[in-house]
Formats: C-alpha cells, structure tokens, sequence
C-alpha cells in the first residue's frame, strides 16, 4: 500500500505544471480554444504516466529509511493536506478548482477570500506542499522527496507568479486589495 501511495503521487504529480503553467503563461490562447485546452495536458501526462509506470520498479527502490516517528508525522499532514484541499475545491467550486474561469470568459467567478484564503492566497498549493511531504515521510520515496521539492519550486517560481498575473488581470483593484490584506503566498506569516 505504501509503494501505491508512492507510485501514484509520481504518476499525478505532473498534470499540476503540465496544466497551469501553459494556461496561467497563454491564457489567451486557451480562452480562444476553450474545453479543448483539457486535451493539452492529457497528451502531455500520458507519456509520464507511461514511463512512470515503465520505471515503477526502479523508482519504488530509491527509498531512504525514515525513523517511524517521521512516518508516523507523515500521516497528519497527508490528512491536513487532503482536508484543506477538499476545503479548498468546496470554496472555488467545481469550475475554479479545474481552471474553468481561467479559458472561459464565460464563467464568471467571485474572487474567492474566506475560509484559508484569508491566510494565504493559494491553500491549494500550501495542500499540495502537506501532501506531498506527507507521503514522501510515510513512504520514504526519493522520487517522492524530489517531486515534493521540485513542486514547491515549480510552484512558488513559476505557476504562482503567472497565476497571480493572470488573477490582477481578471478581478484587477479587488485582488490588488486582496493581496495587500493577505501577504503570504502558501505558507502563513512567510512570503
């Protein structure tokens, strides 16, 4: 069970960049291709998928052993991280949390600044980050430790900075107030 915790954090791992940073970098683009935008990453995952699965042996062998207290610490933020974002997908909807505001300029979306996003302005990612190091404390998986700290990088340099361009575009003065009030991007009280 541990190994298919591992394995499919590694599979599901690359939709996250492979989605947002084309939309959040073209998003005019992809609002003139609307729900076709949704073919991108599939052609684009499915190859990752492959190979993950292809290397899953090799992969799954690359562990360091943990002490049991720091697989048990895991646990919680697993749990945490799965609950803020099952939080986080109730307050953006259905539509928001698969980016449908971002190539649809006919979906309109309030900006959303209750429940976590009056303590950072992206709990999605700050769930992803708790997650993610969650199973890489549980399973102990190299590739695991890699994709947790290559998300945190991918996320805080690239998809955050195109998001939130993307966002001062949409909702203008009211994100910029916004930002102001709520200064942490994923982590609260850290920039």
């Amino acid at each position: 069970m541990i190994d298919f915790f591992a394995i499919v954090t590694i599979m599901f791992w690359p939709v996250i960049p492979l989605f947002w940073i084309p939309v959040h970098f073209a998003t005019s683009f992809f609002r003139k291709i609307g729900f076709l935008t949704y073919i991108m990453p599939v052609i684009t995952w499915l190859p990752c998928v492959y190979l993950t699965y292809h290397y899953k042996g090799f992969l799954l062998t690359l562990k360091i052993n943990l002490p049991l207290v720091l697989n048990i610490f895991g646990i919680p933020l697993l749990i945490f991280g799965s609950l803020l974002h099952i939080w986080t997908a109730r307050l953006l909807g259905i539509w928001g949390i698969i980016g449908l505001p971002e190539i649809s300029t006919r979906v309109k979306e309030n900006l959303v600044t209750g429940g976590p996003f009056s303590i950072v302005r992206h709990p999605t990612y700050s769930a992803h980050t708790l997650i993610f190091s969650g199973i890489f404390l549980i399973t102990g998986s190299i590739a695991v430790g890699v994709i947790t700290l290559l998300d945190f990088i991918v996320i805080n340099s690239i998809i955050i900075p195109l998001e939130e361009k993307e966002l001062l575009a949409r909702f203008g003065e009211e994100y910029v107030t916004y930002k102001k009030k709520v200064s942490s991007r994923i982590l609260p009280w850290i920039y």
